[in-house]
């Protein structure tokens, strides 16, 4: 898949999956998460991607190389790769967002369902 069109709010607000990916190209990828009440994305660096969230519904903690900030709705946050960094939903409602991977983290079509089917996939050899 290569174009997108869509609205992003939308898709973010009505995604009831942990991890859904939305378009991938050679060079991006489109992500829409949820994350449930107390739940977290899990401390990860991403030696050769940058990243950048935004936060569409709830409010979260985000830590970027130890450094602790609260967001919530309508934030931004930009990740560089080398960044340990971690999202975690620390509101009363489901943390609903959208990232953006340059170059391409997941496989085309990639759903995780919840956070333990991700955590399971993410044990698993990949080539």
């Amino acid at each position: 898949m290569s174009k997108y069109i869509g609205n992003i709010e939308k898709e973010t607000l009505e995604n009831e999956n942990f991890r859904k990916v939305l378009n991938t190209t050679k060079r991006s990828q489109l992500v829409v998460m949820t994350l449930g009440v107390g739940e977290d994305i899990g401390m990860e660096i991403h030696d050769d991607h940058d990243q950048f969230i935004r936060i569409e519904q709830g409010k979260a903690e985000v830590i970027l190389d130890g450094e602790k900030t609260t967001v919530e709705d309508n934030f931004a946050i930009v990740i560089p790769a080398g960044v340990e960094h971690n999202v975690i939903n620390t509101g009363d409602e489901k943390l609903k967002l959208y990232t953006i991977y340059t170059p391409p983290e997941h496989p085309e079509g990639t759903i995780h369902k919840n956070k333990v089917e991700s955590d399971a996939y993410e044990l698993e050899p990949h080539s």
